[in-house]
C-alpha cells in the first residue's frame, strides 16, 4: 500500500500556518477598505453604482420610482408550458416544406433529448399571410394570426437547456437552477405596486394545474418573501381568505382594530423591529384582499359580448370547456392589469397529467392530435385578451410577453409523429407599450433549427422587459452572500431593434 504524501501527514494547521493565513486575511481587509474609500467597490458591470430600492419594512408594496421614464407600467407574461413548437405556430420555413421527408443536412445522426431523430417534417397546419404586414402564421392559431399587425416577434431566441424544469427556471428567473428570484419578483422589488389592496405580483396557473417547476416560476428566491407571486386563478380562489362562517363582519372588523392597536403599541416600544413591520404589512394586505379579491374574481358581472370575445361562454366538449376555463383566467388577468397589479404571469399548460402531451405543449409522439387540442385552447382566449386590452386603452401602458421554455425540432423523432426539445432556436412575441407593431426580429436557419441572425438570449429578453419598465438591468441589484445579484447575472443587452 502506498504511503500518504508527507504534506498530508502533519496537522491541518499549526502556529506558523495560522499566522501566515491571518496575515493574508488582514491584508484582504485592508485592501477592501482602501478600494471602498476610493469608490472602486460595488460597481456594476457598467461601471456605475448599483441601485437597490429603499423599501420601508411596513410598506413593501409602496410604489417606487423607476430609474428613468418607463414605457410600460405593467407586465402581463403569458407562459406556454411544455415547449411550444415555433414551427407549427409563428416561424414559417418554406425550405422545411420543400425538404419534407429528407434528413436534416449535417445532422443525420443527431441525438436530442429523447433520442435519435428521423426526417424533416413540415407542419400539419398551413401558414398564411396575416394582416397588412403579411406575416406568415399557422392555421393552428388563426385568431392570434389576425392580430399580426399588433405583434412584435423575436424569432431568434436561444436557451441553455433542453429539460423542462431547468428551462422553465431559465425563462422565469434567468438561471437553470432553483433558488433564484423570478422576473416578476425583481419587477415588484424595484417598483412596488400602484394598488395597495391587491398583491403586486399575481401568478395564474392553468386550469389543469401548475407548471412543472411549480412555484419556482413565481418565487422570490433570495429577495424578501413579500415579492413572491400570489397564486390563484378564476377556478381556484386564494386559500384561507374567506372569513369563517361563525364570525360576523362586525366581529372581524373589531378583531382587526384591536390587533392594530396592539401592533401600534409594540411598534412604538420597538421602532427598529423591521420584521414585525413587514409581518404587519403582510397581514394588512391580506385583510384588504378579503374585500377586493372576491369581487375581482367574480366574473358574473362581465357582459355577454366579452365572454364571447374570449370564448368563456362555451361548453359541450372537452376542448370547449378547457378553452372556457383558460378564457376565464384571461379575463381575470385583464381585470388585474386594469386594477394596476404590476406583474401578472398567466400560464397556458400544466405539468403532465394523464400522459405526455395531454396537459401542455410537449408534443413528442402525436403532434397533430396533441396540438389540435392545445392550439384552440390558447388561440381564441389569448387573442380576446389582446383585443380587450387594446379597446380599453390598457395596451398603452401594459407590455404583453408571450414565451415558452424552448422550441421544437424541425424533424420528427425516429419512430414517432412528434418533435423533440430544441433550445437552439425558438420564438417569443411581445405586444403593447414600447414595442414595434407588425415587426419581426432575428431568424432561425432555413429549417428553423438554430437561431442564426440577431440572436436573443433569455437575459437579453429580461433586460428588455426591465428597460421598458424604466429599469437599468445592470444596476438593479440585491446584495446576497457577498454578491451583487442581478436578474441578468453578468449578461444581457436590451434588444433595441424591437423598441418603438
Amino acid at each position: 500500500m502506498s504511503q500518504p504524501a508527507a504534506s498530508l501527514q502533519g496537522p491541518l494547521t499549526n502556529r506558523r500556518r495560522f499566522f501566515a493565513d491571518t496575515s493574508i486575511g488582514l491584508g484582504a481587509i485592508a485592501l477592501t477598505h482602501l478600494l471602498s474609500r476610493q469608490g472602486l467597490l460595488g460597481a456594476s458591470v457598467s461601471g456605475q453604482e448599483p441601485i437597490r430600492p429603499l423599501i420601508p419594512p411596513g410598506q413593501p408594496y409602496a410604489p417606487r420610482p423607476a430609474h428613468f421614464a418607463p414605457r410600460a407600467k405593467n407586465v402581463l407574461l403569458i407562459f406556454c408550458s411544455g415547449g411550444c413548437s415555433q414551427l407549427d405556430t409563428f416561424d414559417y420555413k418554406p425550405e422545411l416544406i420543400r425538404r419534407h421527408g429528407q434528413p436534416l443536412p449535417g445532422t443525420e445522426k443527431i441525438i436530442t433529448f429523447q433520442g435519435e431523430q428521423g426526417a424533416l417534417n413540415r407542419s400539419p397546419w398551413a401558414f398564411r399571410p396575416r394582416g397588412q404586414c403579411g406575416k406568415m402564421i399557422s392555421d393552428l392559431v388563426p385568431h392570434l394570426g389576425a392580430l399580426a399587425d399588433d405583434l412584435c416577434f423575436i424569432h431568434s431566441m436561444k436557451g441553455k437547456t433542453n429539460t423542462h424544469g431547468p428551462g422553465e427556471n431559465y425563462m422565469s428567473t434567468g438561471y437553470t437552477l432553483d433558488g433564484f428570484p423570478s422576473l416578476g419578483a425583481w419587477a415588484t422589488y424595484a417598483l412596488g405596486s400602484a394598488d395597495q389592496s391587491l398583491p403586486a405580483y399575481v401568478a395564474i396557473p392553468d386550469p389543469r394545474g401548475k407548471p412543472q417547476n411549480s412555484v419556482n416560476n413565481w418565487a422570490p428566491g433570495f429577495l424578501p418573501a413579500a415579492f413572491q407571486g400570489t397564486e390563484f386563478n378564476a377556478t381556484t380562489p386564494i386559500r384561507n381568505l374567506a372569513r369563517p362562517p361563525a364570525f360576523t363582519a362586525e366581529h372581524d372588523q373589531a378583531t382587526r382594530s384591536f390587533l392594530r392597536r396592539l401592533n401600534e403599541r409594540h411598534a412604538e416600544q420597538f421602532p427598529g423591529d423591521s420584521q414585525l413591520a413587514a409581518r404587519i404589512a403582510s397581514y394588512e394586505l391580506a385583510a384588504r384582499m378579503q374585500l377586493t379579491i372576491p369581487e375581482l374574481a367574480d366574473l358574473s358581472s362581465e357582459p355577454a359580448h366579452i365572454l364571447r370575445l374570449y370564448g368563456a361562454d362555451e361548453g359541450g366538449s372537452k376542448t370547449n370547456e378547457l378553452r372556457a376555463a383558460y378564457a376565464r383566467n384571461c379575463i381575470l388577468a385583464r381585470r388585474l392589469v386594469e386594477q394596476g397589479v404590476r406583474f401578472v404571469q398567466l400560464f397556458n399548460g400544466a405539468y403532465q397529467t394523464g400522459g405526455e402531451g395531454v396537459s401542455n405543449w410537449d408534443g413528442h409522439k402525436d403532434l397533430l392530435n396533441q396540438y389540435s387540442l392545445h392550439g384552440p385552447v390558447l388561440d381564441r382566449p389569448t387573442a380576446g385578451l389582446l383585443i380587450d386590452l387594446k379597446q380599453r386603452g390598457l395596451l398603452d401602458d401594459t407590455l404583453v410577453v408571450w414565451c415558452t421554455e424552448f422550441g421544437r425540432m424541425p424533424t420528427f423523432q425516429k419512430g414517432s409523429q412528434g418533435r423533440d426539445h430544441n433550445p437552439n432556436g425558438f420564438t417569443c412575441w411581445l405586444a403593447g407599450a414600447g414595442v414595434k407593431k407588425g415587426f419581426s426580429h432575428g431568424s432561425t436557419d432555413e429549417f428553423g433549427y438554430q437561431s442564426v441572425e440577431q440572436i436573443v438570449t433569455v437575459h437579453d429578453l429580461h433586460a428588455t422587459i426591465l428597460h421598458l419598465l424604466g429599469l437599468d438591468h445592470e444596476r438593479l441589484t440585491y446584495y446576497h452572500n457577498g454578491i451583487e445579484r442581478r436578474l441578468t447575472d453578468v449578461e444581457g443587452d436590451v434588444v433595441k431593434n424591437i423598441l418603438s
